[in-house]
């Protein structure tokens, strides 16, 4: 496997981890009050948007070729960085 088959294993594994602590909060949501239903549904929907963000970076890095992933690279941890971020405070305040 190639460094960049290797770098798109690890960002596919760590989006479908995301995407089931986003469907566990998604869940935790019908156990709680109206109101906090409509302040967390709302950080849930961020998530999806970021989540999906974080796909897309990692289909233009599945199709680019040769070295030109690198630059791709960078794009994809920034979003990374942002989705890890992001999942980490709601997992804090669900």
């Amino acid at each position: 496997m190639s460094l960049k088959d290797d770098y798109v294993e690890k960002l596919k594994a760590q989006l479908d981890e995301w995407s089931a602590e986003i469907d566990v909060l998604d869940a935790r949501l019908h156990q709680v009050d109206a109101d906090l239903r409509i302040k967390y549904g709302e950080q849930v929907d961020n998530l999806r948007l970021k989540r999906d963000d974080a796909k897309l970076k990692l289909l233009e890095l599945q199709a680019s070729a040769g070295d030109a992933w690198q630059e791709l690279k960078k794009g994809s941890d920034e979003a990374w960085e942002v989705i890890k971020h992001a999942v980490s405070e709601a997992r804090k305040k669900f």
